[in-house]
């Protein structure tokens, strides 16, 4: 396992949440970021956010890590959940909340 690899499992299994995103939680920097920030907010989840876009070796090594080609990606309790259209769609069925509650 590379480094990077390394790196990524420490910060998926040392968090509860954990979303790597473009931007911060506080300055998104792409739409879809921000999107999955603010469900997170909004369910008042704690969570960890990594910006992808400090560290291209990040970038690609959460892609790779996932087998997930887009940025955002949310993990909960070491699950890789998915991007905005999945948080979206596991949001508006109750799912994710479910989800939540559980871990």
């Amino acid at each position: 396992m590379s480094d990077i690899q390394q790196t990524l499992r420490k910060l998926i299994d040392d968090n509860s949440v954990v979303l790597f995103m473009k931007g911060t939680s506080t300055f998104p920097q792409c739409g879809f970021s921000g999107f999955v920030v603010q469900v997170l907010q909004n369910l008042g989840v704690d969570f960890q956010d990594i910006n992808v876009l400090e560290d291209p070796d990040m970038r690609q090594g959460i892609k790779d890590f996932s087998n997930w080609p887009t940025i955002p990606q949310l993990y909960v309790k070491g699950e890789f959940i998915g991007g905005a259209d999945i948080v979206k769609e596991m949001m508006q069925s109750g799912e994710l909340q479910d989800l939540l509650a559980e871990k």
